[in-house]
């Protein structure tokens, strides 16, 4: 392997807690498996930066019959980037670790152009990766096969010199269709025994 492909979310940094999850849906007056299905239903387009995140919340309003005022969709906006924004330090401890070795670093991940912006000006750690695969950005989304397509032709390398690494089996499922190789990420131990000696340069 001549480079590591990270996911962000559920491994450098964490998914929504239950806590966060209360303040959207308090924040929305929606609550339970109907809100939900509305929120990742509608989120691919909003992932891929087809829209923006007054009409992604504006149809999820619709989708569930109950229309949000402007000041709710910019208190959603500000709860959904909340939610997104914990960082999970061993992960990215060891992703300095990895860069300080001359590992060479990708990121991938699905994520919209609001919370894009706001890890560019928070998050120094960016810093690492020397290609940046963002899914407003790039057009296309995990698992989605133009996604990591796009991150090989960016690493200059062949699809089989790369590790993907994941917390979903299914995005890394969909990496190793492609070519490359795949670790479905349950902690940073595991990832650095996995990645062992088969890095090289």
């Amino acid at each position: 392997m001549k480079a590591v492909l990270f996911d962000m979310f559920g491994v450098l940094a964490r998914v929504q807690s239950p806590a966060s999850q209360t303040v959207i849906e308090r924040t929305a007056g929606v609550s339970g498996e109907g809100f939900w299905d509305a929120y990742w239903g509608l989120r691919p387009p909003y992932d891929r930066g087809d829209v923006m995140g007054p009409a992604y919340w504006k149809n999820v309003g619709e989708r569930l019959g109950t229309p949000f005022t402007g000041g709710q969709v910019d208190d959603l906006i500000a709860a959904d980037l909340a939610s997104w924004s914990e960082i999970d330090q061993e992960s990215v401890d060891f992703l300095a670790e990895l860069a300080r070795r001359g590992v060479r670093l990708g990121l991938l991940s699905n994520i919209p152009e609001e919370l894009a912006v706001h890890y560019e000006a928070t998050q120094e750690w960016l810093g690492h990766f020397s290609v940046v695969g963002l899914s407003c950005r790039i057009g296309s989304a995990k698992p989605e096969p133009a996604a990591y397509e796009w991150c090989r032709r960016e690493l200059g390398l062949s699809a089989e010199e790369i590790l993907f690494v994941d917390d979903r089996s299914d995005n890394v499922l969909a990496a190793c269709e492609v070519g490359m190789r795949g670790h479905v990420f349950t902690g940073v131990g595991a990832l650095a025994a996995a990645l062992g000696e088969g890095i090289t340069g």
